[in-house]
């Protein structure tokens, strides 16, 4: 494979993700900095094909990535291949108001292939190619310029690695037959819906302190205030005032700025500055919440009660051992909290009773809470076996552990 050296001139640029524009696939990566800005700072990006690679330093004077954006969010022949690649289209989004398409996630296809919930890059490398990373390189400062050759190096192998594992990871998704299953998830991690900051929902993220409209009402106005100020300054949104804080203010709000100086967390700056006034100002313009906006008064669903979370814990062990039946990742097919909505007597709009998970899981999870479905140890193994071949029968639906001698 063919390695360029580090690109920092548009000409270059566009000559590169011409060609590979005509590539079936390509493997992306980026290093970033985010630790002191509320945006991520794009520090390099690396891209490959199965012939070439290259790193592109986006901190070059002068330098337009146009062509390279292009590439990533205009070019649907092209299928664009990360490893645990959230954050990296999220610097993409950031950039363009569009998410990189078609997209492939090798974590979540490994999901597919094995138990592994949320293998590393290296685990993947080594796994595949027997090949062990440096990890020397892994607390670099990418924002430093100039950078060496070792740390260009390090960088790149990421792509290169995976221009190689993509391929082989693909056959052995073929053989399986299982590689339709990832369409709805590879779908869900290019929806810009993900990526989109949403001052009206930043709330939703904060641990609430009470169910009382004027609190929520509160933490609304002051999450997304909090969240312009981090924009503006261009820090992170902990840096402007921690959750804590922000909630006990919704629940206890000060009656002047002066108060403020009070408030465990913040400063005794805020009582005359002017980010407590305007602080101030949030709390004088929030407005109780309406009922449409109340949050459900469980998390999600009915509340279980003790039989229910019985029933739930059953279905968690079914979960163990269909995932390790058929050597795919729990979390892929189904999650706790559907398990839990199953439990209470939910039936509709859940991800397990749809498509393959349905057909993998959700027909024996239902048959399980029916009481069609027992637990059997067979051979001193856990096995799952229908009521009527082990030969329970019961008035009522129930479950059963069956232990087979």
């Amino acid at each position: 494979m063919k390695i360029h050296p580090l690109i920092t001139t548009t000409d270059a640029l566009a000559d590169l993700c011409e060609r590979l524009a005509k590539a079936d696939f390509i493997t992306v990566d980026t290093e970033f900095m985010r630790e002191n800005t509320y945006w991520p700072e794009l520090c390099l990006v690396q891209i490959a094909d199965d012939k070439e690679a290259a790193a592109i330093d986006p901190m070059a004077p002068g330098i337009d990535l146009k062509p390279l954006l292009d590439l990533m969010c205009e070019n649907e022949d092209v299928l664009k291949v990360f490893h645990a690649g959230g954050q990296d289209v999220e610097i993409i989004y950031n950039l363009t108001g569009k998410t990189p398409h078609p997209i492939f996630d090798t974590q979540i296809a490994m999901m597919a292939v094995s138990q592994s919930e949320q293998i590393g890059y290296s685990n993947l490398v080594e796994s595949w190619l027997g090949l062990s990373i440096d990890k020397g390189a892994r607390f670099t400062d990418w924002s430093r310029r100039p950078l060496t050759e070792r740390q260009i190096e390090y960088a790149i192998g990421d792509v290169t690695h995976l221009s190689k594992i993509f391929p082989k990871l693909l056959k052995r998704l073929i053989k399986t037959g299982r590689g339709e299953w990832l369409d709805i998830e590879m779908e869900k991690l290019a929806d810009p819906e993900n990526y989109r900051t949403d001052m009206e929902t930043a709330w939703q993220k904060i641990r609430a302190p009470s169910r009382n409209p004027a609190v929520l009402g509160r933490l609304k106005s002051l999450a997304a205030w909090r969240e312009r100020e981090a924009m503006d300054k261009n820090i992170p949104r902990g840096r402007i005032m921690r959750d804590e804080t922000l909630a006990d203010i919704a629940s206890h709000p000060p009656r002047d700025q002066h108060d403020l100086a009070k408030v465990r967390g913040l400063s005794t700056g805020w009582k005359d500055n002017d980010i407590g006034r305007r602080l101030m100002q949030t709390l004088a313009d929030s407005k109780p919440l309406t009922e449409a906006e109340m949050p459900p008064k469980t998390p999600r669903g009915a509340p279980l009660g003790k039989e229910g979370a019985l029933v739930a814990d059953l279905l968690k062990l079914l979960l163990k051992i269909r995932s390790r039946e058929i050597d795919i990742a729990a979390r892929l097919l189904a999650r706790t909290d559907d398990l839990e909505l199953l439990a209470a007597g939910q039936r509709k709009n859940l991800p397990i009773l749809e498509g393959w998970r349905f057909e993998q899981f959700g027909r024996d999870a239902l048959e399980l809470v029916e009481g069609k479905l027992a637990f059997a140890v067979v051979n001193g193994k856990l096995k799952m076996a229908h009521i009527d071949d082990i030969g329970g029968s019961s008035a009522e639906p129930e479950i059963v552990v069956h232990v087979d001698e």
